[in-house]
């Protein structure tokens, strides 16, 4: 039982969720200006849990014969028949079922929203078929989060949500069209989109750039519309450094540091704005 469990672990990345996790939890304590109930942060977390998990699951599955003929990704779970589609399906409905559970514990609005970001991130899958888009689709998959934890919140839209994920979709597209420099040839060979298999590795990068740049941008402009504070400030610059960070590794590595520049520090851009954010409010 372990071993399965480790399986679909790994199938799903877990580890990866603290990409959006914190975000999440950075729009609830903006919506809420300061530190929500414990009941609305479990539940946003297994809303959480649950829609990452369906949406890696549906991209695995979606992927299962192009993973298979990709030296990268070729000892993925299912390519390697570890995980038969059916089972993959079977966990894909169980986990947006726990995210349909989520959303009707938080309130209506987050239940009536929930089968549209469904359908949403589980269609990410399928869009590098035939549109370069698909990196800012990934964003829109990601920029739920925290626009959803705000609604579970406050029960309502808000400007600062909408400018926060805007800054995740953003962040996420440029970090995913750095990833996707690893599979240039295999995506051409394969007539798959992507901006790096398109403009090349340098265009690609370009392009990352200015997702970026849209980023830092977003974050900055909560600070007048939610009134922000020094402590802030200083988890944005952070997030600058980190982004400049990022670009400097591949500029001055190539892919060597591709992994460097992808996990660890989007991870810790996204700790350390939620970490900034929280300590503004409490403190600042």
């Amino acid at each position: 039982m372990l071993q399965t469990l480790r399986t679909y672990l790994k199938m799903i990345r877990f580890s990866h969720t603290l990409f959006a996790l914190p975000f999440a939890f950075m729009g609830a304590v903006l919506a809420a200006g300061g530190i929500p109930s414990g009941k609305k942060i479990f539940w946003i977390l297994v809303a959480m849990v649950g829609a990452r998990s369906g949406a890696m699951g549906m991209n695995r599955f979606a992927d299962r014969h192009l993973d298979a003929q990709n030296p990268r990704t070729q000892d993925r779970a299912l390519p390697q028949g570890k995980i038969t589609p059916h089972e993959a399906l079977i966990f894909i409905c169980a986990s947006f079922g726990v995210l349909l559970i989520a959303a009707w514990m938080l309130n209506p609005l987050c239940f009536a929203l929930a089968p549209v970001a469904i359908l949403i991130v589980s269609g990410y899958s399928y869009t590098k078929r035939f549109t370069t888009f698909s990196h800012l689709i990934l964003g829109l998959s990601l920029a739920f989060a925290p626009i959803g934890a705000w609604i579970a919140i406050t029960g309502q839209f808000a400007l600062p949500a909408l400018v926060l994920g805007t800054a995740v979709l953003f962040w996420v597209a440029g970090f995913d069209v750095l990833y996707a420099l690893m599979d240039i040839e295999f995506d051409r060979r394969m007539g798959l989109f992507s901006i790096p298999a398109r403009l090349g590795e340098h265009g690609g990068m370009a392009v990352a750039g200015l997702c970026h740049i849209v980023t830092v941008a977003c974050l900055a402009l909560l600070i007048p519309l939610l009134s922000l504070g020094k402590v802030y400030l200083a988890g944005l610059f952070l997030a600058m450094a980190l982004l400049l960070y990022e670009h400097w590794l591949l500029y001055r590595h190539g892919l060597a540091k591709l992994n460097v520049a992808f996990f660890n520090v989007n991870g810790g851009l996204s700790i350390g704005m939620f970490l900034f954010t929280l300590g503004d409010l409490l403190f600042g």
